[in-house]
């Protein structure tokens, strides 16, 4: 899987052989402004998105350099990562 985040102004180019025969799957993401980051915090605070739900895996900070290089097998099956301080 391919994820695409942030703005690019230049044209992105890959190479469709290679993009099907890995079965590949591409996924982006478009920005979003300040409201939408507003509106994406009072859902949380208001209890209208369990963020609980998304996230697969946790570490605290020291940890963290011992789980990275696992999180990043496909095997470890991670959708979301978080790293509590």
């Amino acid at each position: 899987m391919l994820i695409s985040i942030g703005l690019v102004k230049s044209e992105i180019v890959f190479s469709d052989p290679d993009f099907h025969s890995k079965e590949l799957t591409l996924m982006s993401s478009r920005n979003a402004n300040k409201e939408d980051f507003n509106h994406v915090i009072k859902s949380i605070q208001n209890g209208k998105v369990d963020v609980n739900a998304y996230i697969t895996h946790r570490s605290d900070l020291e940890q963290m350099t011992g789980v990275f290089e696992e999180w990043l097998k496909p095997e470890s099956n991670v959708v979301k990562a978080m790293v509590e301080l």
